[in-house]
């Protein structure tokens, strides 16, 4: 038995990982950028205590893969150890293509390739690192192993991803009520069919999981401050990509110069070598450190969003039910632009930002979780649950945020 690492984590006690490949992957760089990348972005400006990282959340994700194949095991479940090797591979390197910021970037500095997609190309180059260890681990990632159970424990409605984030971001941001009981949930794991499945036994914990879910999501992830502070950041983003791309000189680090200057999609990456090493150079502090200097550059629009970004000054923020209303939107810019002393459209462009945002807590499409009776039959959560409404879960709620610049 090859010596274990012990790294002592807040939310769940000591987590053990194993010598060999696994601590290789932990020491690998593109591992260790993740020390560099929050795991809620900009949400500290609501929650200060939300300041961990990609790499505390994968290891955590990691912790509960392992207690899932061992607990699958001890049922039966027959999982080959470079099988339980290779999923808990995979899980540790599921967030690896994450940008700056999160989510937030993916529309910004990239467009039309996911975090998921610079991920797997990631893992292909710490594959070659490895001499084609992380085969099987890719193929489980990319759901093309026979076992279709190991890719629903990377990703699924019940995957250790979530399990993990929830509980974690819980913890940080001090919103006890996103607590989840995750050890009874994997505990009641079981596998019919190639397929995923929870015992009747853990039918209350999933009830609290989903209505948490749903909690946390309009509580912490898409707070009216922290979607306002994240606009002013991608508007700040765009201000600086227009004035480079039209001449202007605009400090950044090589790396977030790249993306300022070009075009990057899916076909760019596809072409352009370079491109991932300079997205592997990103991390949170590229963009800090940009601020830093934007914030007395000459361009008045680029200096107060650098500001406003540095001293908290976020934008304001009116949420409503109901589509703004053009005439709001031209009386909101116009007053922008006089006291900005810049035109109407540069106002809108930069200062504002209208968002119409959409989240369903249950999706009977994609968010079906079978239950497991003793008599052996399955049925979804939906019909399982005495609590869950599902007309009520499924309804879909939509929000219109509009945000501007503050000036008093």
């Amino acid at each position: 038995m090859k010596e274990a690492k012990i790294i002592n984590d807040p939310v769940f006690g000591f987590i053990k990982i194993p010598r060999g490949l696994l601590y290789g992957i932990v020491e690998h760089p593109l591992f260790q950028r993740l020390n560099r990348i929050n795991q809620l972005g900009l949400a500290s400006v609501v929650y200060p205590g939300a300041r961990h990282t990609r790499f505390q959340h994968s290891l955590g994700a990691f912790h509960l893969m392992t207690e899932a194949v061992l607990s699958l095991q001890q049922k039966g479940i027959f999982i080959f150890d470079t099988e339980a090797e290779a999923v808990q591979a995979a899980i540790l390197m599921h967030d690896i293509g994450h940008g700056p910021f999160s989510h937030v970037l993916e529309d910004t500095l990239i467009h039309g390739i996911s975090h998921e997609d610079i991920s797997l190309m990631m893992m292909e180059e710490i594959n070659k690192h490895f001499n084609g260890q992380l085969n099987l681990a890719i193929s489980i990632f990319k759901g093309e192993y026979p076992k279709n159970f190991l890719h629903q424990l990377i990703s699924s409605q019940l995957d250790m991803d979530r399990l993990d984030y929830l509980r974690r971001d819980s913890f940080y941001t001090g919103v006890t009520e996103g607590n989840i009981g995750s050890a009874r949930i994997i505990k009641m794991l079981n596998v019919v069919d190639d397929t995923l499945v929870v015992d009747h036994k853990g039918i209350y914990s999933l009830e609290n999981y989903l209505t948490t879910r749903r909690l946390m999501y309009w509580q912490v992830y898409l707070h009216r401050t922290c979607v306002a502070y994240e606009k002013v950041l991608v508007n700040l983003l765009t201000r600086a990509k227009d004035l480079i791309r039209s001449g202007q000189e605009v400090f950044a680090s090589p790396a977030l110069h790249y993306f300022l200057c070009n075009n990057v999609d899916r076909e760019w990456f596809n072409t352009h070598p370079e491109a991932l090493a300079n997205y592997e150079e990103l991390d949170d502090s590229d963009i800090w450190s940009a601020m830093k200097a934007w914030k007395h550059h000459k361009d008045k629009i680029l200096s107060t969003l650098a500001t406003d970004m540095l001293d908290r000054h976020i934008f304001k923020v009116e949420v409503s039910e109901e589509p703004v209303e053009e005439s709001k939107i031209e009386a909101i810019s116009s007053s922008i632009a006089a006291q900005m002393d810049i035109t109407s459209e540069e106002a809108k462009h930069y200062m504002m930002s209208i968002n119409e945002i959409q989240k369903d807590m249950y999706n009977v499409d994609d968010d079906s979780i079978a239950i497991l009776y003793k008599n052996g039959e399955i049925r979804d959560i939906s019909e399982a649950s005495e609590l869950l409404n599902v007309q009520l879960l499924s309804k879909k709620i939509r929000k219109y945020y509009l945000c501007y610049q503050r000036f008093e």
